[in-house]
């Protein structure tokens, strides 16, 4: 199965959007039929704008010092969105082999999250940067860097 992006048009058609998708549309004969399933693509600039704050915020968080087993425990980026993403409420539960739950992050990934429900924890995500780490800065404040930083890739 070949997944190709498309966009519609000022008439209403839906025109192939890179040339993956004009290859594709070039090889089929003329007439011929073909069946898609359409999903609608989240915004990657605004997927890019989250990651952004994520990178911003963790440059800005800095944990107590911490040792386990004689070797100092640093900050992990990965560990660090999880958390972030579970806090802003955002999460799948299980059970581990102690009989403990565990949060995990639900998955960010553009096949698991459409735009909207992407929305919601961006602005989630936000509310908990703001109030656990970037606590002097306001939601403008945060907005403006944001952006400048994306100015700058």
């Amino acid at each position: 199965m070949t997944a190709i992006v498309l966009t519609k048009t000022a008439g209403g058609a839906l025109m192939p959007a890179d040339q993956q998708a004009v290859d594709f549309i070039a090889k089929l004969k003329l007439g011929a039929g073909v069946t898609a399933t359409v999903k609608q693509q989240r915004n990657p600039k605004h997927h890019r704008k989250f990651f952004a704050l994520l990178n911003l915020a963790f440059e800005a968080w800095e944990p107590d010092a911490m040792e386990y087993k004689g070797a100092r425990v640093g900050k992990n980026f990965d560990q660090f969105r999880n958390d972030l993403v579970v806090l802003a409420g955002h999460y799948e539960m299980a059970v581990n082999f102690k009989g403990e739950v565990r949060l995990t992050a639900k998955s960010i990934s553009f096949g698991s999250m459409d735009q909207a429900e992407f929305d919601a924890l961006y602005s989630d995500v936000v509310n908990v940067v703001l109030a656990k780490i970037l606590t002097r800065y306001t939601r403008d404040d945060l907005d403006n860097v944001i952006n400048q930083l994306l100015s700058f890739t």
